[in-house]
């Protein structure tokens, strides 16, 4: 979860653009588009989906790694953390 506001707000403008990606994709699909076109369409919305995911983690990372607070973070923590990352990388 994004923590500061500006990252919320980041985070819900990318997911918007996202919905509407594949709202286009939907509409690309029902008029039987071109492969070529449907394919771009889907790698551009993975490409999005993909740099929201590592804006995400990124900011969990952080948070996770240097708390505001200064304390060390604790074992489940860093388990939680390197299970996402394991699951980003598949």
């Amino acid at each position: 979860m994004p923590y500061s506001p500006q990252e919320k707000k980041r985070a819900l403008v990318r997911v918007r653009r996202i919905g509407g990606q594949l709202e286009s994709l939907a509409g690309a699909l029902e008029q039987e588009a071109d492969c070529g076109a449907v394919l771009q369409q889907i790698a551009a919305i993975r490409g999005a989906v993909n740099g929201l995911m590592a804006d995400v983690l990124e900011s969990h990372l952080r948070a996770v790694l240097d708390p505001p607070d200064g304390a060390r973070p604790d074992g489940l923590h860093v388990e939680q953390t390197v299970a996402l990352v394991r699951s980003y990388l598949k």
